[in-house]
């Protein structure tokens, strides 16, 4: 049974080794890793990206990275392939096989099989004499020195490498084409940060309750509107124009007051420059306009016509923190 300091030792020892293999990754961003981005680009098909084993899972990374950053991309597994996927492959397809080896017996089966489809190929590969690397149109050179540990067999800083070389041509092929924060938008519509960059106004505010009273209402009519609309908050309308908002800390501390209300209107206990936004702001804006003036609704307002509330609740209630 290892110590604590023993394992600490195997986790640092770990991360170092990992940490050299990544360093090492820099010598390979040549003229073969720029002309396999410049064909992606070019590619009227998709890019098909194969593997086994280890690789085949850091391709199914490497896929994802690809599709949410807008290049479309699918996955297919090594073993599968021989056995009838090969047909999902189209000749303007590019094909990215990934094996650290090259030369594992699946991929000398596959390695033909791809190239007879008249796609290119591209292997990613930790050995850059192997047979898949000699029989690939481009080759990206993942080579390491070791796995992490010495004379540990296990699979680390190969992944390691592929993961990370993966994510180098996803960036790569993102800053070529432009991709905004709008299009990352589009592709994450369900995360949080996704979210941040499409998520406003106008989708929140439909769902609550509109709270609204005139200048010349009562206390009772107030407090009824605001408890009613469960927003804690009520804008102020005359003739239909915001002319004030009344929250119910505004209420508590006029009733804290003791002071005779019988007499009070909307009026007289409203602010009179309260904040709004449009409809098109974006929610994580109005998040932070909230934070800025330490409040927790806000007023939207289009074009001097009253639309609704965003409570604090409804930003928080999508993720957006």
């Amino acid at each position: 049974m290892k110590n604590a300091a023993d394992i600490q030792e195997i986790a640092l020892r770990t991360i170092e080794d990992e940490y050299l293999a990544i360093r090492g990754l820099k010598a390979y961003i040549d003229s073969q890793f720029v002309r396999a981005v410049e064909r992606i680009l070019d590619c009227s098909g998709r890019v098909v990206i194969t593997g086994i084993g280890k690789s085949a899972i850091i391709a199914g990374k490497i896929v994802a990275t690809f599709n949410s950053t807008g290049t479309p991309s699918i996955f297919m597994h090594a073993a599968d392939a021989i056995h009838g996927d090969l047909g999902i492959i189209q000749r303007e397809d590019i094909i990215i096989c990934i094996s650290n080896s090259g030369s594992t017996p699946e991929i000398k089966v596959l390695t033909p099989m791809l190239k007879s489809l008249g796609a290119l190929l591209i292997g990613m590969v930790g050995n850059t004499a192997s047979y898949l690397a000699r029989q690939s149109d481009i080759v990206i050179n993942t080579t390491v020195e070791q796995e992490a540990s010495p004379g540990n067999p296990a699979p680390t800083c190969s992944t390691t490498a592929q993961l990370v070389m993966g994510d180098a041509m996803a960036m790569a092929l993102l800053h070529c084409r432009g991709f905004t924060a709008s299009d990352f938008a589009r592709y994450h519509p369900g995360g949080s940060l996704g979210k941040q960059l499409y998520l406003k106004a106008e989708n929140l505010y439909p769902r609550n309750a509109r709270p609204a009273v005139t200048p010349a209402d009562d206390i009772p009519a107030l407090i009824v509107e605001i408890s009613g609309k469960r927003l804690g908050v009520t804008a102020v309308l005359d003739h239909g124009r915001v002319v004030g908002i009344i929250t119910d800390g505004d209420l508590r501390r006029m009733l804290q007051k003791g002071e005779d209300i019988s007499g009070l209107r909307a009026k007289d206990i409203m602010t009179t420059d309260p904040k709004t936004i449009p409809g098109s702001t974006l929610a994580v804006d109005a998040l932070e306009l909230m934070r800025q003036n330490n409040i927790t609704q806000l007023l939207v307002v289009d074009e001097g016509e009253y639309k609704g509330v965003v409570h604090l609740h409804d930003i928080l209630n999508e993720g957006i923190i």
